[in-house]
């Protein structure tokens, strides 16, 4: 049989990691959860509470972690790329501490400097916290992004040449979000876009994708905007969903809605996409 994909979202903590994360999870009937450990839009290397982790590692839910989004190893600011290492570095230790399955970290952008620079700079940094990583802790899951600036991986083609820089290391998964996807030019929607998408990556990089981010967007395909929608509400639409959960690439790779709104619009989502998976 092929494995089923849990289907599930990115959670509130707010109540502690696993009262809180857990509850938002019941609440929207997530099969698997994603979450922040630090504040997602600060420098802050924020401790975990043990009890909490604890609970969340004993619970045995399949769990993803996020690093915040300032992160940027492309970064020709010496305070960002050092803060970066930081970040990520201690994202991977707390994911360590909570079980997680993996730490998502943004593939990032060259800003202003040359990319052949920025790809020299991520090597030399990401590089030895790969090796970092130990034994049944978290792969690293690179998350190409909607192409938008000068960002160093944005289409699946783009990651050949990424994951090259990082010498394949066995630790560096991928994690594709559909909006980021879209938006970077693989039309989801045409005839056969799935499939072409997902054969693609399938060839490049066989067996490192570890999680989807599933989002519909706003905006066009080739937009090169990052900008999230509800699942069927969006440029996307339903049916390309049905679609991916049927390549047989994305056999039990988890995927979770980062998509608008509270609680009701996120469940909304999840029973979508469950739908779309059992029917």
């Amino acid at each position: 049989m092929t494995p089923t994909s849990l289907i599930g979202g990115h959670v509130s903590v707010t109540g502690g990691l696993a009262t809180g994360g857990l509850a938002y999870m019941a609440e929207i009937g997530a099969e698997m959860i994603q979450v922040f450990v630090t504040n997602p839009r600060a420098w802050a290397l924020t401790a975990g509470k043990p009890d909490q982790d604890a609970a969340l590692a004993e619970s045995g839910v399949d769990t993803f972690v996020h690093v915040p989004y300032l992160a940027n190893f492309g970064s020709p600011n010496a305070e960002t790329l050092a803060g970066s290492v930081a970040l990520v570095r201690h994202t991977l230790r707390r994911g360590v501490e909570i079980g997680a399955k993996g730490v998502v970290v943004h593939t990032g952008s060259a800003v202003t400097q040359p990319r052949e620079d920025a790809l020299r700079q991520l090597r030399e940094h990401l590089l030895p916290l790969l090796d970092e990583i130990p034994d049944g802790g978290p792969d690293l899951l690179l998350e190409p992004m909607a192409g938008q600036g000068a960002m160093l991986c944005a289409t699946v083609q783009d990651l050949e040449p990424y994951l090259e820089t990082l010498d394949w290391h066995p630790r560096a998964g991928i994690c594709l979000d559909t909006c980021h996807a879209f938006s970077a030019g693989h039309d989801l929607v045409a005839a056969g876009g799935v499939k072409e998408t997902f054969d693609a990556l399938h060839e490049i990089a066989p067996g490192r994708l570890k999680l989807i981010h599933a989002n519909d967007s706003k905006d066009a395909c080739g937009s090169k905007k990052d900008r999230h929608e509800n699942i069927g509400a969006g440029t996307i639409g339903a049916q390309p969903f049905a679609d991916l959960m049927r390549h047989p690439a994305v056999a039990g790779v988890p995927i979770c809605i980062e998509t608008p709104g509270k609680a009701d619009k996120h469940r909304e989502d999840i029973e979508t996409l469950k739908k779309l998976r059992d029917g």
